[in-house]
């Protein structure tokens, strides 16, 4: 017996292997998330707040205020991404956001200063998940390739386990970083009507595109789950898969 991705063939025949339908499902989660949060950004980008603060001034003004004058505020290529780094303590921008004065610009900024105050907050799941960060590493480039070793190498389950168990590791990181970021949006909402960066109104857009964000997270994770039971129920048996 042969696999083919989705399908298992028996000399010149094949039929659908039930558990690619969680694949599937798991790449339409995170398309819907991803078709979502780039809808509703576009949108909020094209709205300038009425303060005319820019990302950069948001977030300059936001880690000021909360005592972090050592956290830097960098402008950066779009195609790195928003993003805190603990290592070097700076919250990066894309060029979009930096220089913009719209809403989505500024709900960014405040959603990185979230990860900044956190950092500085020893918040645990963020502590957890930036210890995790090189063994995830590890072993999300090692899972697939030990699994398929173990079953070239005649169903070998001692690698097959590894394999699972190290994939595992990359949706135990996804499921850990659900908390990370919905407490840094929450955390950047509150900043904002603390400092008062924007309107109600604004306030109200920044909200939805923060959402939309955190749904590319939590379709992400369920994409890994879904991938992770898949394997399970794959190469997971004891049995060896046999031709007949």
């Amino acid at each position: 017996m042969l696999y083919y991705g989705g399908y298992y063939g028996y000399g010149m025949g094949m039929f659908w292997d039930p558990t690619y339908y969680l694949v599937l499902i798991g790449m339409l989660l995170c398309l819907g998330a991803s078709a979502l949060v780039n809808s509703t950004m576009s949108k909020y980008s094209r709205v300038p707040n009425m303060a005319g603060i820019t990302g950069a001034d948001a977030a300059r003004r936001i880690l000021d205020r909360e005592g972090l004058y050592d956290v830097r505020v960098e402008c950066i290529n779009g195609r790195q991404g928003d993003h805190y780094d603990p290592r070097t303590k700076v919250v990066r921008l894309s060029q979009d956001h930096y220089a913009s004065a719209s809403v989505t610009a500024v709900g960014v900024a405040a959603h990185e200063c979230g990860h900044a105050i956190q950092h500085s907050r020893g918040y645990a799941p963020l502590r957890i998940r930036t210890t995790l960060v090189p063994v995830v590493n590890i072993g999300s480039n090692l899972g697939i390739p030990l699994i398929l070793i173990g079953v070239l190498l005649g169903w070998n389950q001692v690698l097959i386990q590894i394999g699972i168990w190290a994939f595992s590791l990359a949706v135990l990181f996804q499921l850990i970083t659900l908390p990370v970021e919905f407490n840094a949006s929450s955390r950047a909402v509150a900043k904002i009507g603390q400092y008062g960066l924007l309107g109600t109104q604004e306030t109200e857009g920044c909200k939805k595109v923060l959402r939309a964000a955190a749904l590319t997270y939590v379709a992400a994770a369920a994409s890994s789950v879904l991938q992770l039971l898949r394997l399970v129920l794959l190469f997971g048996s004891n049995r060896r898969r046999r031709d007949s």
